[in-house]
């Protein structure tokens, strides 16, 4: 290391050879400065003490030297030229001092030009927050600020971005493996590694004489670290396998445990933060892993707990009755499993619970009823929420592992909270649904006992009187659920692979049109719809929507902040819905393009037979609609619908002609 330079060394006088100290060098012959000595008198003490009082009388004997005094000095070191008793000695009447006397005054002006160096050059040696002489990764950061130090110590990461980037080898038992460390957060810690080099105090020598490396903080993900390297474990290690106790029905099953060898995560990050950066591979170890449960500990539960739980029912008594826990209810949501210490502390899971009871429970439980809006003569009205209330079965998870152990006095007392609605009748008031926003109707032939028609009002029954809230998205297939044969569907034509023919269902895409409108002139957010392959002139072009289940859905998000209720009405030969809310809009329309690229029908022979539907073929075309928004007498935007229908071909149910 490369010693300071004091800006104002203090030469050390001659003895014979030339002293220097941290680069001062002795100044040339001649030129050597002298200062004189101010010597301040006090009590002697000592070997060597003189008189109590009083200077020396010039020319008369003195019993001891007057050097024994300690003079204040300042400046360079004192310089004395000339012989002691000659002319050029400024205190001709002092005798000069003894050999050993002298050599102790001349050792004693060493150590205090070293001391006064050292204490000259403290400042520096203290400079800056990082302390002279510190490095991190070959980096110099010595006299540094934190700042300073980091903003070094980053520069040279990127620098060597691509090292550091660099998958590390590791080795876990006989397997290798690679880690990346942006997989597993492998780096430097800038900060925590300068607040390490600022923390480390050597002492002022140590500064101006030594250099020292400080160690980077490395800092890694414990569980990413532990995860990649499961991948690598798997295929070496022996998992330790735990003790539990499941149950078959209401039969208890112990798995005794074995021990095994495994990754411990915090040993394996150790090892990686250690090894990184030595260039050789990194030796993960695995560790010998011992279940906490025993085998005689496993029997002693089953016999203790498992086998009397089962027994019987446990009889919870309410405020409104009574109910039983019954064994199968209680073997499916005792839980006799491991932690990850691999202990069993018996737990009955609260979820499981109350799903096993789901009959037993409504025996004393009422549900709440949420607020809604109906049309009460021809006008929606708020139907009024009710609370409801059912059993606390946290409670009831906690109280029935008191009791399980047992064989009789199975009795538990059951606690009823209240349970209010999600939606009450102050919140669906202010919800604001007051007036009709939109309505559409579209026709059908053939009366209601036609399956067609029959689907149609079967899907408009169970969206009656839906009401979504601000901000919700309504979904066709999610209110309806899957059309099916057990929900009172049947079968009616639907398009499968471009034709007409018979599945369960057909006929519902009329009423998805007609909710579609609905929706559509309600100026709700189109969220999903998908017009038909071919266009049918009861529907209007463009503005329509089939449907099929699960793959093809309706939906269109309520973007207002008034609730919306959906009304549906059919007659002999229509289905209308209307929409219910407060208006945003004065009008909403539609302003069609030109068709264009018309093609023509093809004809097509199917093998003829109960499942062969004819056709007369529709044109294809393709078109746009815009829907257009009005407020406050003015147009406020327009959206562009587009679709491209292709033509229908004309479909016979007889043999081809040769």
């Amino acid at each position: 290391m490369t010693r300071p330079t004091d800006p104002d060394p203090s030469p050390i006088p001659d003895r014979g050879c030339p002293v220097s100290l941290y680069g001062a060098k002795r100044p040339p012959a001649g030129e050597t400065p002298t200062t004189e000595l101010t010597a301040v008198p006090r009590q002697a003490t000592g070997p060597l003490a003189g008189p109590a009082a009083g200077p020396p009388t010039v020319g008369a004997p003195a019993a001891h030297p007057v050097h024994q005094t300690n003079p204040v000095v300042t400046g360079a070191l004192p310089v004395v030229t000339g012989a002691p008793g000659t002319d050029g000695d400024p205190t001709p009447s002092v005798p000069a001092p003894r050999r050993g006397a002298r050599r102790a005054l001349v050792g004693g002006a060493v150590a205090a030009a070293v001391l006064a160096t050292i204490g000259g050059t403290a400042g520096y040696a203290y400079s800056g927050e990082v302390p002279r002489g510190t490095e991190v990764l070959g980096v110099h950061l010595g006299g540094q600020s934190r700042e300073g130090a980091a903003a070094l110590l980053r520069a040279e990461l990127e620098r060597r971005a691509e090292t550091f980037a660099a998958p590390v080898p590791v080795r876990i038992g006989e397997q290798t493996a690679e880690v990346k460390p942006i997989d597993v957060g492998l780096a430097v810690d800038v900060t925590a590694t300068v607040r390490a080099a600022v923390g480390d105090n050597p002492g002022p020598v140590d500064l101006l004489f030594k250099s020292r490396s400080v160690e980077p903080v490395i800092t890694v993900d414990v569980e990413r670290l532990d995860t990649e390297l499961r991948k690598t474990a798997g295929r070496n290690g022996r998992p330790m396998k735990p003790a539990s106790i499941v149950f078959q029905g209401t039969t208890p099953k112990p798995n005794y445990p074995s021990p095994g060898q495994d990754l411990q995560p915090e040993q394996s990050a150790q090892a990686l933060r250690a090894g990184w950066l030595s260039g050789e591979p990194v030796v993960v170890p695995l560790v010998e892993a011992h279940p906490a449960t025993t085998k005689e500990e496993v029997d002693k539960l089953v016999a203790e707990l498992a086998e009397p739980a089962v027994s019987a029912p446990v009889k919870v008594t309410t405020d409104r009755g009574t109910f039983n826990v019954p064994p199968a209810a209680i073997a499916k949501s005792l839980l006799l499993t491991p932690d990850k210490t691999g202990k069993i502390s018996p737990k009955v899971d609260e979820k499981k619970l109350h799903a096993a009871l789901t009959g037993e429970l409504s025996k004393v439980e009422v549900k709440p009823k949420e607020a809604t809006v109906a049309l009460q003569g021809g006008k929606p009205q708020v139907v009024a929420s009710t609370g409801g209330h059912a059993v606390d079965t946290a409670a009831l998870s906690r109280d029935l592992l008191t009791v399980l152990p047992k064989r009789d006095g199975r009795e538990v007392k059951g606690t009823l909270k209240p349970v209010e609605p999600k939606t009450n009748t102050e919140a669906m008031t202010k919800m604001g649904v007051k007036e009709q926003v939109s309505t559409f109707t579209t026709s059908f032939t053939g009366g209601l006992a036609l399956p067609r028609n029959h689907n149609i009002v079967t899907a408009a029954k169970e969206v009656d009187g839906a009401v979504v809230k601000p901000g919700e998205t309504f979904s066709l297939n999610k209110h309806t659920g899957e059309r099916s044969y057990a929900q009172g569907y049947k079968d009616a034509p639907v398009i499968l692979d471009g034709k007409l023919v018979p599945g369960v269902g057909g006929g519902v895409s009329q009423f998805t049109t007609t909710i579609f409108n609905a929706a559509y002139y309600a100026g709700l957010e189109d969220v999903e719809h998908k017009p038909h392959s071919y266009w049918f002139s009861r529907y209007p072009a463009v503005i329509e929507s089939t449907i099929f289940y699960p793959s093809l859905d309706l939906k269109f998000r309520n973007n207002t902040e008034h609730g919306l209720l959906i009304d549906t009405a059919w007659t002999n030969n229509s289905i209308t819905v209307s929409m219910w809310s407060t208006k945003v809009y004065d009008k909403i329309e539609t302003v069609y393009g030109p068709r264009r690229d018309i093609t023509k029908p093809k004809v097509a022979y199917l093998d003829p037979g109960p499942s062969c539907i004819a056709t007369e073929g529709i044109d294809g075309f393709a078109q746009d609609a815009y829907r257009v928004f009005h407020k406050d007498g003015k147009e406020l935007k327009r959206e562009k619908f587009s679709w491209r229908y292709e033509a229908e071909p004309r479909y016979l149910c007889a043999k081809k002609p040769n």
